[in-house]
C-alpha cells in the first residue's frame, strides 16, 4: 500500500491509542468482558467484545464518560514484552480466550514474542505504536453499536461492535458527525423503501435486491444511455449465459484464485457447471467463434452481464454490497500498436459518463498483486501502456501498489459522491494472460498467428452499486432525466379532471413519465406526497387554469410556482431531459 505520510501516522496512532482507552472503560463496565480486536479504520475506530449483556445506545455516553476520565487521568501507555507461551498462559489464566487463539495464531507463524500496552490496570495485546498518554488523543465520538462475527466467520461468535469516531480537533469532529447525519438522511435503503425503488427480502435470500417498478424505470433509463453510449463508440452488445462449464473458470485461473468468492459448482448430466462469476470467458468464447484477420481489430463487445459472488451476510449492505448484481462490462480485443488509443478512448468515455451523472473522481493506477498469473515482462508492459495513457490524457493518479487483480494491472476510479466518500467507480484492466491461456490469436499481414490484446472495463461497475452510489448522491431526488416519474398532476376540484387527464396523456404521448393525482384528497397532502416521493415537478390544475388553458408549476427544486402554457412547458422538460443536467 502507499506509505502514509506523518500526518496520516499520527492519527492513526491516536485512534489505535483511543480503541485501547475504549476497551478499559468497557472493562470497568463489564468486568467479566471477553476482549476480541480493535483496530483503527476511516476516520475512527472500534472494539470487537462477548459481553454479558447486549448493549444499547444509552451504553454509549456511559462508556464516553468512563473514557473521558481515563483520558483525563492523562495515563502513561507502558509497552512490556513477553514470550508467545507465557502470553498463552496469561490468557487462559484471565479468561480471555479471543486473545488466547490470536497468540495461538501467531505461535503457528513461528512469532518468539508479543507486546503488550498497560494503562492504568487495563493491558492488552498489541504491537503498537501509541502515543504517549491518554491525554494525547484528541476528540473523539462514540457512534454505534453493531454485530460481528468473530474473524468474519458465520459459524463462529457473534460479538458486539462499539464504533468511535475521531480526529485532531472538536471543528473536524464536529464536521464529520454533521456529515454522517446527513449521510444517514441519505442512506440508500432507508430511501429505497420510501421512494419504493427496491427491497432485499430474507426470504429471497440475503444479497439478492428486487428492482420494484420505480426502481426498474431507473435502471432501465441508466441502462438505455449506457447502451446508446456504447453503440456511438463502435461496441457490440452480446448476451451470456448464467451459468457455464467449471473448466472455463479453471483455465482462466478464477477458480483457483477466487474460490472463495465462487458458488459451490452444480452436476448437469455429470459435468461440474458453475454460476457465472465473471462475464470475461464467455466474450472470449465469441471470439474465438470466428477466424480473425488484423484489420476486424479492435473488436468491443459489452454486456449488461448478472453474475454471483458469494459475500459474506455480516458485510451485505444494500445495494453496495450484493451477491447477484449486474456488471457493466466490456472486453476490447486489441493489436498492441492499438491499445494506447483503446485505453485513451475508454477514459473519454468514463469522463463523459462521470459528468453527465454529476460525479468527481479520482484515478488510481493498481499494480501486480503478491499472486498472479503471466511473466514480468507483460506485466511490466500492460502498466506501462496504462500510466502513458494516464499521463496523455492528464489525469493526476496515485499508484496503489499491489491491487492490480492476478491477470493484469488496472487503473482503478473513485467516485466522489456529494458527501466527499470515495466508491469503487469504473475499472480499466490490460490482461496479456488470458489470451495466451485462451489460445486467443488474430492472422496479421504476413498470415502469421498474433496473440491480441485484451481489455476488461467498466464504466460504472456494477449497477446495484452505481445506482445505491446515486441515491446517496442525489438524497433521492434525481435530476429531470432520471426521474422514475418525472411530473405529477393534482386536481382541485372535480371540474379540473377532464382538462388534467389530456395534459397527462399529452405528457405520456411525447415521453415524459407523468403521473395523476385526482383523488379526493386535498391539495396539501397531494404536494405533501410528491415532494415525500421528491418528483422534480407538480402541476397544479384548478378552475384558473381550465379557464386560461394554463397550468401552475411547482418546482421541487426551488418550491416556486410558475404559471405557464402547455407547449412552454412540454419545450422546457425536453430542453432539460435532453441535456441531462
Amino acid at each position: 500500500m502507499v506509505n502514509k505520510n506523518k500526518k496520516e501516522a499520527d492519527i492513526e496512532t491516536m485512534r489505535h491509542s483511543l480503541a485501547h482507552i475504549m476497551a478499559a472503560a468497557v472493562v470497568e463496565m463489564f468486568p467479566e468482558a471477553k476482549l476480541a480486536i480493535g483496530p483503527t479504520i476511516e476516520n475512527g475506530f472500534y472494539y470487537d467484545f462477548d459481553l454479558p449483556r447486549t448493549l444499547i445506545p444509552e451504553d454509549l455516553p456511559l462508556i464516553e464518560e468512563k473514557m473521558r476520565s481515563i483520558i483525563k487521568s492523562d495515563l502513561p501507555f507502558e509497552k512490556s514484552e513477553v514470550g508467545i507461551d507465557e502470553a498463552i498462559k496469561a490468557a487462559k489464566k484471565a479468561k480471555q480466550p479471543y486473545k488466547e487463539e490470536l497468540l495461538a495464531d501467531l505461535k503457528a507463524e513461528k512469532t518468539k514474542k508479543v507486546s503488550f500496552y498497560k494503562i492504568g490496570n487495563f493491558v492488552d495485546l498489541c504491537k503498537g505504536p501509541h502515543v504517549a498518554s491518554t491525554e494525547k488523543v484528541g476528540a473523539f465520538k462514540l457512534t454505534r453499536i453493531s454485530g460481528a462475527y468473530w474473524k468474519g466467520d458465520e459459524a463462529r461468535p457473534m460479538l458486539q461492535r462499539i464504533y468511535g469516531a475521531a480526529f485532531k480537533t472538536q471543528k473536524e469532529l464536529d464536521n464529520y458527525l454533521r456529515n454522517l447525519e446527513e449521510a444517514e438522511r441519505r442512506d440508500h435503503r432507508k430511501l429505497g423503501r420510501e421512494l419504493d425503488l427496491f427491497s432485499t427480502p430474507e426470504e429471497l435470500g440475503g444479497g439478492l435486491p428486487i428492482w420494484h417498478p420505480k426502481g426498474a424505470i431507473l435502471r432501465e433509463v441508466i441502462e438505455c444511455y449506457w447502451k446508446e453510449i456504447h453503440k456511438r463508440n463502435g461496441y457490440d452488445y452480446v448476451y451470456t449465459p448464467h451459468i457455464g462449464n467449471i473448466n472455463l473458470w479453471k483455465k482462466s485461473g478464477h477458480w483457483d484464485f477466487y474460490r472463495e468468492n465462487l458458488y459451490s459448482p452444480m452436476k448437469i448430466d455429470a459435468q461440474e457447471y458453475l454460476i457465472k462469476p465473471m462475464n470475461c470467458p464467455f466474450h472470449i468464447e465469441i471470439y474465438k467463434s470466428q477466424m480473425r484477420s488484423y484489420r476486424d481489430l479492435p473488436i468491443r463487445y459489452c454486456e449488461l452481464g448478472t453474475v454471483y459472488r458469494y459475500e459474506r451476510s455480516g458485510v451485505l449492505h444494500g445495494l453496495t454490497r450484493v451477491r447477484g448484481f449486474t456488471q457493466d462490462d466490456a472486453h476490447i480485443f486489441c493489436r498492441q500498436d492499438q491499445l494506447e488509443n483503446e485505453i485513451l478512448t475508454i477514459l473519454k468515455l468514463i469522463n463523459q459518463m462521470m459528468d453527465t451523472f454529476g460525479f468527481k473522481y479520482k484515478a488510481y493506477l493498481s499494480t501486480k498483486p503478491e499472486k498472479a498469473i503471466g511473466s514480468d515482462k507483460s506485466w511490466k508492459l500492460a502498466t506501462e501502456a496504462l500510466e502513458r495513457s494516464l499521463k496523455k490524457y492528464k489525469l493526476p493518479y496515485e499508484v496503489d501498489p499491489g491491487e492490480g487483480v492476478f491477470y493484469g494491472p488496472k487503473i482503478d476510479i473513485k467516485l466522489e459522491d456529494a458527501l466527499s466518500r470515495e466508491w469503487q467507480g469504473p475499472t480499466i484492466q490490460i490482461d496479456f494472460n488470458f489470451p495466451e491461456k485462451f489460445d486467443l490469436f488474430y492472422i496479421d499481414q504476413k498470415g502469421a498467428k498474433v496473440q491480441p490484446v485484451m481489455i476488461h472495463r467498466t464504466l460504472l461497475g456494477s449497477m446495484e452499486r452505481f445506482i445505491g452510489v446515486l441515491i446517496e448522491h442525489f438524497g433521492g431526488a434525481f435530476p429531470l432525466w432520471l426521474a422514475p416519474i418525472q411530473v405529477h398532476i393534482i386536481t382541485v376540484g372535480a371540474s379540473a379532471k377532464k382538462y388534467a387527464k389530456e395534459i397527462n396523456e399529452n405528457l405520456i404521448d411525447i415521453g415524459i413519465r407523468s403521473e395523476l393525482k385526482d383523488e379526493n384528497e386535498t391539495v396539501g397532502k397531494k404536494i405533501r406526497d410528491a415532494e415525500l416521493q421528491k418528483i422534480p415537478y407538480m402541476v397544479v390544475i384548478g378552475d384558473k387554469e381550465v379557464a386560461s388553458k394554463s397550468l401552475a408549476i411547482r418546482s421541487l427544486k426551488d418550491k416556486k410556482i410558475t404559471n405557464i402554457k402547455l407547449e412552454a412547458f412540454i419545450k422546457s422538460l425536453q430542453k432539460e431531459v435532453g441535456e441531462k443536467k
